[in-house]
Order: structure tokens, then C-alpha cells, then sequence
């Protein structure tokens, strides 16, 4: 019998919004990806297209995943790196993460590739993020949060939050 070769990691560059409101309620998706039984909450964001810089991906993906289409793009406040599966491949995705300051609105999903994987959006009140049962991606977002309402952005180069690869 012949070995199966593991599919070649592609590169993926992403950007997230931390989306925050003025009373300190954070936006989150739970999703479950396909042929997991877990779910998870993720901030709204994604992968870059060819060519698309920072800010304007972040626009494009928070028009798809929440309908938001007026805000200011905040700071970057962390960096993220992961290996998953996802639709027959494995992807090391390089994520970065910026704070959006918004008034609290109804979000609306429509990507329809992301909407197989959504199964709510929920606004937490920072207190009880530490308290959540299912994962927070990233998993210190709490502390990430807190950090950046105490002290504002980060002046020293960010370290990389190097997440464990999940299947």
C-alpha cells in the first residue's frame, strides 16, 4: 500500500476586526467548520485576495460577514499564525488583528461560504469573555482587549501568537 501524501500547505495572508462598541461589547461568530464536531468563536475577518492590502480586505470582509460598511480601521494590536484544514486543504493562515471602534448593530452574513460555517453572531460584554465555554480565537482575546482600552495600541513590534494546527 502506498503512502498517502499530506496536501502542501498554502500561505494565506488574513486580517480580523476586534469590533468593539463604546459600552465594551465585543462581536463574535460561532462557527463550526466542516467534519468537526466543536464549535468555536471568531472575530469577523478573513483571508486577503490577490493584490488587496490591509484595510481595503478588511472593508471588503466585514461588508460580507456583518453588512458593516462604514467605520475607521483602528490599530493593529496582535498577530496570529495557524495550520487548519479547510475544504480538502491545509492553509498556515498569518492573521492580523485590528481594533474597530462601532455603535452596536445588527450583523448580516452574506458570504455564502462563510454562512455554512456560522451558526450565530453574539455581542459579549468584555467581563465575560474569560468566563466563555467554547474556545475564543485568539485565545488570550480578553487579555488583548483589555491590554489595548488600559494602555492603547502597542508601541513595541507585536510577538506572533503561534496557535496549535488543528485538522
Amino acid at each position: 500500500m502506498e503512502p498517502t501524501l499530506d496536501p502542501p500547505i498554502v500561505e494565506r495572508s488574513a486580517v480580523r476586526a476586534i469590533v468593539i462598541t463604546p459600552e465594551h461589547e465585543v462581536l463574535l461568530s460561532r462557527i463550526r467548520l466542516p467534519g468537526r464536531d466543536d464549535s468555536f468563536w471568531i472575530t469577523p475577518g478573513g483571508g486577503l485576495e490577490l493584490g488587496e492590502d490591509t484595510e481595503r480586505g478588511l472593508r471588503r470582509e466585514l461588508v460580507e460577514e456583518l453588512g458593516l460598511e462604514r467605520f475607521d480601521l483602528g490599530p493593529l494590536v496582535w498577530l496570529r499564525q495557524h495550520t487548519f484544514s479547510f475544504e480538502g486543504r491545509r492553509i498556515r493562515q498569518h492573521e492580523r488583528y485590528h481594533v474597530v471602534h462601532v455603535p452596536r448593530f445588527m450583523p448580516r452574513m452574506t458570504d455564502p461560504i462563510e454562512a455554512r460555517v456560522l451558526q450565530e453572531f453574539r455581542w459579549w460584554p468584555l467581563a465575560e469573555l474569560p468566563n466563555a465555554r467554547e474556545p475564543l480565537t485568539p485565545r488570550n482575546l480578553a487579555g488583548i482587549i483589555l491590554d489595548y482600552l488600559a494602555h492603547g495600541a502597542p508601541t513595541a513590534p507585536l510577538e506572533i501568537e503561534l496557535a496549535p494546527d488543528t485538522d
